[in-house]
């Protein structure tokens, strides 16, 4: 089972697994095709550490796990 290079010569060499369900050949390639797009677009500039890509330095959203639960009606919160 093995080759001299230590290697298993019974490795199944598929790029993509389904770990649960059943995928068509059909929507394996359109998995594949979302992939190989993601992955030929244009790289963002390398940043320094700490710094992000796109040059914005905060999220556009609210963690909302970090804001007090209650906000009184009056307050400037909003």
């Amino acid at each position: 089972m093995s080759t001299e290079t230590g290697m298993e010569t019974g490795v199944d060499s598929k790029l993509v697994r389904v770990e649960k369900g059943a995928a068509s050949d059909e929507e394996l390639a359109a998995v594949t095709a979302l992939l190989i797009a993601r992955a030929a677009q244009a790289p963002a500039t390398v940043a320094g550490p700490g710094h992000f890509a796109a040059g914005r330095s905060t999220a556009g959203w609210r963690r909302l796990e970090r804001t007090p639960g209650f906000r009184a009606p009056h307050s400037w919160q909003g």
